[in-house]
């Protein structure tokens, strides 16, 4: 038997859209608003969903203690608070929010403790993203 639980953490960061390889021209365009030399911040909802077997003794698909001390240590402390054009991750790679979702979704994959279905990156109430570790074509380092 299969079940999922999903489980939302919160996150204040910055991002300033911008890809090396366009002109500043074509960046403001493509970009807008989010192309602001200074950048601009979220307040961001990360839900990632989880799956296993029920353990026939606690009753969960995961422990949630465990869960949340992984999310805290390797997506909360590490982007909370942070332009995200300065995090490693972000090297080489536009910072967009389907981006973030990439990379939130390779990191709690290292969970290991439950298969990571898919995450969901709420933006703000109008955007939000959704990716389910299909494979996409290499970008940067990856």
């Amino acid at each position: 038997m299969k079940a999922y639980l999903s489980r939302r953490y919160h996150l204040s960061a910055s991002h300033r859209l911008h890809a090396e390889g366009l002109s500043d021209e074509v960046n403001r365009e493509t970009y807008g608003k989010c192309n602001n030399p200074y950048g601009h911040g979220h307040n961001y909802v990360v839900q990632v969903t989880v799956s296993g077997s029920i353990d026939p003794e606690t009753g969960m698909v995961v422990n949630l203690a465990e869960l949340d001390g992984f999310a805290q240590k390797r997506v909360v402390s590490q982007f909370d608070h942070t332009n995200l054009n300065l995090a490693e991750e972000f090297r080489q790679l536009v910072p967009t929010t389907e981006n973030f979702a990439v990379v939130l979704q390779r990191i709690f994959a290292e969970f290991g403790a439950a298969k990571v279905e898919h995450v969901h990156v709420e933006e703000t109430g109008n955007n939000s993203f959704e990716y389910a570790g299909e494979a996409l074509p290499q970008v940067g380092r990856w």
